[in-house]
């Protein structure tokens, strides 16, 4: 019976490669081809229509590396081929399996029109169901040159940039041509994919896989392999009763949605995905026309917008197919932005502006978060999603673990607050699904909340380029939707899934509560420094200017807000969060024109503030202070004093206490009212002395750069692996270690250092008006394959380590008792992080790096903890030249420092005191508890005039919400993320509790 079985499956796989498959497209004409290629950046098709064509022949090379090529295709449907499905099939030169990457087009008629996208697994475009017969056939097919950049593996490779790849033709056009379709044979197909694969699934002794083996037996013998297309029905015939028998009323249920997850920027830039969304949008569009139960999921506002400008009769027919139900906008999201690493300001903005532009756009109030593809997901997500008017939230990422798999699959996810947001992982584990058979199985096998729930989420059809759902897609979905052995299948917009999971369970689903840490891809919290660092300073530059900005409109009648200005910069900056750009994990064209892009945008924002500061009026010299915490700091030859989100004169005179510098042998020592710092002649902190507290801080020696060899497993760019630990060089030999600042307001010592091709200079410095230590650094980075490490061994005897995230902080433990402890050996921290024990913490404080680690450090006198920066790295795929050149960071130590210490702190070294000449103003508005954190101040995004003042409770604690304000103010409002009034909204003077986050409107009178 084996043997039988095996041959008969042997005969079917032969059958459908050779004969089935084959004979899906009948008689077949080519159509006449010429080309015009453009010789530079992509152009509209208006342009391409006025183009001077040449003759051009199948079969011939064609597109350079990023290159644009315009085809004209002619020709005449035969008189003979009247009354049958008549296609254009095309291809332009598709290399491999993957369904996106590579070769892509959009197909134009010659009035401009864009009617379908052409991709790897969707060739097709109809021209006749029936066709006339005679009618001429007369379309323009832009063509993208997109070479495969990981080809290979993750190899260096020069295709990345359009300014390294060179000339060399990427593709051969191998066909263009009309073609009838022999409908009966490509739904014979379909029918034996669907049931084939499902016998597959089915256990070997189960007689329903033995049904459809011998229904499957009995078509191949109704078939005749030399007549396909006119045995074709009567084959279908023999498999119609093994295809209508029902699935069980126990059947795990899938909410089937049609989706294509288009990465904003990855092996592609920018400009190419203002393409790709086109033409995936375009084949939706055009497949809603033939399957009307389709629903679309897409997500990211950012490519809508895209189509907008450069396609709108596709924009016409996306606005078309949301209100015919066909096309469900998602995710809430300006784009999909990496979830770890913005700023708090920045993902409540990821939120607002996704949600408006969908609402103003396109009628839609969105109800999810959809992340499916990013790298582990911030615990502040639960309430940002509340506050945002959001129900759900969506990823599948964490499929990816290498260590543990999480537990369940639907689940209410709870954030540092306490806010819960009911959260699903399709447990297909793609969000790619082809509604393959074994996909299918696998999502009801792996459904880990079986006896509670009955029913996921499939995300289906080709992302990337790949053109989304195709037509044998929706017509297997049409078989499934109730097959005996497989899992019911019915295509429901997500939100009817969420609706439905959610009642299903109730209020006893499980509980998550903190982060979702990836246990993988751990190296984006430092890949491409500078575009991390560009990032890091956008954000502090807009929090900047909208606050002085706002502080002039309040104070200048004459003065105008640059809304425009403000939402165009933000919304910048925001794409660029996309989870491949500030991870560090694209080609290098698309972190070169990030670098680019950031140095554009600081530069316009240092305008926007400047002319901000100058409408305050005439002044004296001032420093303006855009945290909300008053500091006191050396400036020029003084100390001085500025209020929170306000300015102060600067004094005429240096007072006469500060620190001093002196060698002392061999070590150069540091000293003011708070530290005494050792540095040796290697150039290390030998000891840091707290002097109020009458402690030392280090237990070895500390600001130790330590340099490990960096070669992942795979995805070089994306990960550092566990075993990168146990090989490490310590830097300890300097070139020169000189004092460079000896008081009375600045001691520094300066150290150089030089490591394989590769020179760093540090300053460690000290002020008079300051507990912190700063370590400035220089380094012309020249390293392959290694990644760079600071090490700071404190004398403190640390269970966990408390690191900032957005809105707050999250505690994670330092020793390694279980398998998801020891998953954590890379964490993610934002402007600090911290360890303390009992009465006494340290933080670590940085202005531009994400990633971490923390270790128990075992010493002669007792147990102590070393944290570590990440600083640098050097992976070779799918930039061969991450992150070489030059770099300028500061990171710092804060010995003795509580959490709000750490808070503060961490602000400033990210917020500098700017100077200017201006009056002295009182801050535009005060907070009383030191706890609360306000972390924007703006106008009011309706134009109102309003002030919108978003804060936090940062320490983990209650905190009194008590906010004045230095303006005339009707009333206060507790308002949404979209700064609408809360119905239910607490008092705007309540209590906040932990993490809370509350906006406020200040209504002016």
């Amino acid at each position: 019976m084996h043997d039988d079985r095996a041959l008969v499956e042997a005969r079917l796989e032969r059958a459908l490669r050779q004969f089935l498959r084959p004979a899906q497209y009948g008689p077949a004409v080519p159509l006449e081809l010429s080309v015009w290629h453009v010789p530079g950046e992509p152009v509209p098709v208006e342009q391409a229509l006025r183009a001077a064509y040449e003759p051009f022949t199948a079969g011939t090379e064609w597109g350079k590396p990023w290159s644009t090529s315009w085809f004209r295709l002619t020709g005449r449907v035969p008189e003979e081929w009247a009354g049958r499905r008549v296609e254009a099939v095309i291809d332009p030169g598709f290399t491999g399996d993957g369904p996106g990457f590579q070769a892509e087009g959009l197909l134009f008629d010659t009035s401009g029109v864009p009617l379908k996208g052409i991709h790897p697994r969707n060739r097709h475009l109809t021209v006749g169901r029936p066709a006339r017969g005679g009618e001429p056939v007369d379309l323009l097919l832009e063509a993208a040159a997109n070479p495969a950049v990981l080809h290979g593996g993750f190899e260096p490779t020069r295709l990345g940039d359009v300014l390294t790849a060179g000339d060399r033709p990427c593709y051969r056009f191998r066909a263009a041509e009309l073609a009838v379709l022999n409908e009966d044979v490509w739904h014979l197909v379909i029918d034996v994919e669907v049931l084939s694969e499902l016998m597959y699934e089915l256990d070997a002794e189960r007689p329903r896989r033995h049904e459809i083996l011998r229904a499957l037996e009995d078509m191949l013998d109704t078939l005749d392999l030399h007549d396909v297309p006119g045995t074709a029905a009567a084959a279908r015939a023999a498999l119609m009763d093994v295809l209508s028998r029902p699935a069980s009323a126990s059947a795990h249920r899938v909410s089937a949605t049609g989706h294509a997850h288009i990465d904003s920027a990855w092996l592609w830039p920018l400009r190419e995905t203002v393409r790709k969304a086109s033409r995936t949008f375009a084949n939706v569009t055009a497949l809603a026309a033939d399957y009307p139960e389709l629903v679309f999921a897409c997500s990211q506002a950012q490519q809508y917008a895209w189509v907008k400008e450069h396609q709108p009769h596709i924009w016409e027919r996306i606005r078309k197919a949301v209100q015919d139900g066909n096309w469900a906008p998602v995710g809430s999201m300006w784009v999909e932005s990496d979830a770890n690493m913005p700023g708090g300001e920045a993902l409540a903005r990821q939120l607002t502006h996704g949600r408006r532009f969908f609402a103003e756009e396109l009628g839609v109030r969105t109800e999810e978060i959809w992340l499916p593809d990013s790298f582990g997901y911030t615990a502040a997500f639960p309430q940002l999603a509340k506050l945002a008017g959001i129900r759900w939230f969506l990823s599948q990422k964490l499929s990816w673990n290498q260590s543990n798999r999480m537990p369940h699959h639907s689940f209410w996810w709870e954030g540092i607050d306490g806010t819960r947001v009911f959260t699903h992982f399709p447990p297909v584990d793609t969000y790619n699904s082809q509604l393959h058979g074994r996909e299918l199985a696998h999502a009801e096998r792996n459904f880990a909340d079986k006896g509670r729930a009955s029913r996921s989420l499939v995300p289906f059809g080709w992302g990337d380029g790949g053109g989304g759902p195709t037509r044998e897609m929706l017509e297997k979905a049409r078989r499934l939707r109730s097959l005996e052995g497989s899992p019911r299948v019915e295509i429901e917009r997500p939100s009817v899934f969420f609706a439905a999971a959610e009642q299903e369970y109730g209020p006893q689903a499980p509980v998550w509560s903190g982060e979702l840490y990836l246990e993988l891809h751990r190296a984006t919290y430092t890949t491409q420094a500078k575009t991390k660092q560009g990032n890091r300073r956008c954000e502090h530059a807009l929090r900047e200017a909208e606050l002085w900005c706002a502080t002039a409109a309040v104070r200048s009648t004459s003065y105008a807000y640059p809304y425009e200005a403000l939402d165009r910069l933000w919304k910048t900056v925001l794409l660029h969060q996309f989870h491949d750009i500030l991870p560090g994990s694209s080609i290098a064209w698309v972190h070169r024109e990030a670098r680019e892009t950031y140095a554009r945008v600081l530069a316009e924002l240092a305008e926007l503030t400047a002319g901000a500061v100058r409408a305050l009026g005439p002044g004296g010299p001032v420093v303006l202070n855009a945290s909300p915490y008053e500091r006191t700091e050396v400036v020029g030859d003084a100390v001085v004093t500025v209020p929170g989100l306000g300015s102060a004169a600067v004094p005429p005179q240096t007072p006469a206490q500060g620190v001093r510098a002196w060698r002392d042998g061999d070590t150069l020592v540091l000293e003011n009212a708070w530290l005494r710092v050792r540095v040796g002649a290697d150039g290390l902190l030998t000891s840091v002395r707290d002097l109020v507290a009458g402690r030392e801080v280090l237990c070895g020696p500390g600001n130790l750069l330590q340099l490990h060899p960096d070669h992942p497993n795979a995805w070089d760019a994306w990960d550092i692996d566990r075993h990168y630990r146990r090989r490490h060089t310590d830097l300890t030999e300097a070139d020169a270690v000189e004092l460079v600042a000896d008081g009375p307001l600045r001691a520094a010592v300066r150290i150089t250092r030089t490591f394989g091709a590769s020179r760093l200079s540090q300053e460690i410095r000290l002020t008079a008006a300051s507990r912190r230590v700063d370590v400035v650094t220089d380094v012309d980075w020249q390293e392959s394959e290694k990644v760079l490490k600071a090490a700071f061994p404190l004398d403190v005897h640390a269970e966990r380590s408390a690191a900032e995230i957005q809105f707050g902080h999250v505690h994670r433990p330092t020793h390694t008792n279980t398998s998801w402890d020891a998953a954590r050996f890379e964490i993610c921290a934002h402007r600090w992080l911290r360890v303390a024990e009992q009465g006494y913490g340290v933080a670590v404080l940085n202005d531009s790096t994400y990633g971490h680690d923390v270790t128990r450090t075992p010493y002669e006198g007792g147990l102590g903890t070393t944290v570590r920066l990440t600083l640098l790295r050097a992976p070779h795929s799918p930039d061969p030249e991450t992150d070489l050149g030059t770099h300028r960071f500061t990171y710092a130590l804060l010995p003795g420092a509580a959490v709000g210490d750490a808070v503060a702190e961490g602000l400033a070294l990210n917020l500098p005191l700017r100077s200017a000449e201006a009056p002295s103003l009182a801050p535009l508005v005060r907070v009383a508890d030191p706890a609360v954190t306000v972390e924007s101040v703006k106008l009011a995004d309706d134009r109102s005039g309003d002030v919108v003042v978003r804060l936090y409770e940062s320490r983990g604690g209650r905190a009194r919400c008590e906010l004045t304000a230095d303006f005339p103010v009707d009333r206060t409002e507790v308002t949404d993320l979209l700064e609408q009034p809360l119905p239910d909204g607490p008092d705007p003077a309540a209590v906040l509790r932990p993490f809370e986050i509350r906006t406020l409107r200040l209504r002016r009178s």
